[in-house]
């Protein structure tokens, strides 16, 4: 068995982010378990056309790995060079195993350490870090005669690029961020184009724009590059007001620009109203973009709303709910991904044979959404409510890390085995952000969104400012966690022998 001090899982920023933290705090005995056969998570696996970030890359990026970009919004093969930048300079390559599948993990308390169960080979560890991602297992949904299609079909998160899609017939199932990238790529190279749209989504335009070779060059040094993410940080975090505290801010600053938006870019009415979203702008994710209106409007388009949805997949296309055959040769699965009730996609077994399936049965919930009660030296990178909607991921991925050092340090300072935040400093936490939730737009702006478990509670997103995390998140708090400072004993045939 392969043992380490820290078993990282997922090889995309929050992998990364944690293994620079752990390079400061002087810990090198760490592995990274990459299931793909390369590292970098989503900017090396979504490749799809038109794949880009919807948050300026200066803030989008690691604090401490400043980056020279061409535009303010990256595009997906820049997103991957800077992902590829971050691992060779810190060395990160030599620390990671590809190809590596984690099965199931399951924590020994006789040794106080977790045991990691991969396509390789099992790992152990005394901590164990998952940083797969909430956006790393594609959600396809299964029509009736799906696997009947004879022509081709992928995910956008498995896009197929030996296949050329010119000329063809096209269908998009899904109206979301990556539909919404692709749609825009594709239209003026396929003869027919059929987009299924259960939700729309509310549009706003895209501010993005081209550095120029100086400009680049200004972003080389660290304080006007530290100057712009701060300017970029403030501006963007602005929108919390709106989401939480002002539906008529919202509503005056962003839900009108948006119907203002739709009606100068959309010129037929009925495809206007088809576009336009019943419910409060933010409830859903807000899709910039300043070219998918157009490329929706056009003759060899077709937007089919939930009245004209999927009634079934057959051998050559798609039957309509309003009983049309559409016979196409390709058809994009832009469906989105397990964020929310699957965040953790293997089985993971805590003390006492408790799983985080059993835990997490009714919705998901964790301490800062980072740490679990029966779930020793465990930590979850991007888990219950850590998501943002208005600023950067990496910005919450790097406070959690603040919280996470802290635990780690706290069991190396005492030779403690092993830390666990308490069953009522986790019950406190998810009943505070549940009840800040209620006044925000995403439980009552009226819609249904993956930011809600099967369960109707809001998981995905953090209900207040990124600040307000991160400092929650710095200021640790031991009386919220009890540590083991022995090994106990354990029966060999006990609950706890899961060998």
């Amino acid at each position: 068995m392969n043992s380490y001090r820290v078993i990282i899982i997922g090889s995309g920023f929050g992998g990364q982010c944690a293994a620079m933290k752990l390079k400061k705090l002087g810990i090198e005995d760490f592995v990274i378990l990459e299931r793909r056969p390369f590292m970098g998570g989503t900017w090396c696996q979504n490749t799809y056309p038109g794949a880009a970030v919807d948050v300026q890359s200066p803030l989008y990026s690691i604090a401490a790995e400043p980056y020279p970009w061409s535009q303010m919004f990256a595009e997906q093969a820049e997103l991957q060079q800077y992902t590829n930048h971050v691992i060779d300079k810190n060395g990160l390559r030599q620390k990671t195993r590809t190809s590596t599948n984690v099965e199931s993990t399951h924590w020994d308390e006789g040794k106080q350490q977790w045991v990691v169960h991969t396509s390789q080979g099992e790992f152990s560890g005394q901590f164990l870090i998952n940083a797969s991602g909430p956006l790393s297992t594609p959600m396809t949904p299964n029509f009736p005669g799906r696997d009947s299609f004879k022509g081709k079909s992928f995910h956008t998160n498995n896009w197929d690029w030996d296949y050329d899609y010119r000329n063809k017939r096209v269908a998009i199932i899904g109206s979301g961020a990556s539909a919404a990238q692709a749609i825009p790529a594709m239209v003026n190279d396929v003869a027919e184009l059929h987009v299924f749209q259960r939700t729309p989504h509310w549009v706003l335009p895209r501010p993005d724009r081209k550095f120029s070779k100086f400009e680049q060059t200004l972003l080389g040094i660290k304080p006007l590059y530290k100057l712009l993410r701060s300017l970029i940080y403030w501006q963007l975090e602005t929108r919390v007001v709106g989401f939480k505290y002002s539906q008529k801010l919202l509503n005056v600053f962003a839900q009108k620009k948006a119907e203002r938006f739709i009606k100068q870019q959309i010129t037929a009415p009925a495809l206007q109203a088809a576009l336009t979203p019943d419910y409060t702008i933010g409830c859903k994710r807000i899709i910039l973009s300043s070219t998918l209106y157009p490329a929706l409007d056009q003759s060899h388009v077709q937007v089919h709303t939930k009245e004209d949805g999927i009634a079934a997949i057959t051998d050559t296309g798609i039957t309509t709910t309003q009983g049309q055959q559409l016979d196409v040769d390709l058809i994009v699965y832009a469906t989105g991904y397990q964020a929310t009730d699957g965040v953790i996609s293997y089985p993971v077994t805590g003390r006492n044979g408790q799983t985080i399936a059993q835990v997490w049965e009714e919705f998901p919930r964790a301490y800062l959404g980072t740490a679990l009660p029966g779930f020793p030296n465990l930590f979850i990178m991007t888990g219950p409510n850590t998501g943002i909607g208005h600023t950067s991921a990496i910005f919450i991925i790097e406070a959690q890390l603040e919280y996470i050092a802290k635990a780690i340090q706290s069991v190396m300072k005492t030779d403690s085995k092993s830390i666990e935040v308490t069953e009522e400093a986790e019950a406190d936490y998810t009943g505070m952000i549940h009840s800040e939730m209620d006044r925000t737009v995403w439980k009552a702006g009226g819609c249904t969104s993956w930011y809600q478990s099967k369960s109707g509670h809001v998981i995905a997103m953090f209900p207040g400012f990124s600040f307000t995390y991160r400092r929650l998140a710095k200021t640790f708090k031991p009386g919220h966690h009890s540590l083991v400072q022995d090994a106990p004993r354990v029966n060999p045939a006990g609950a706890d022998s899961l060998a």
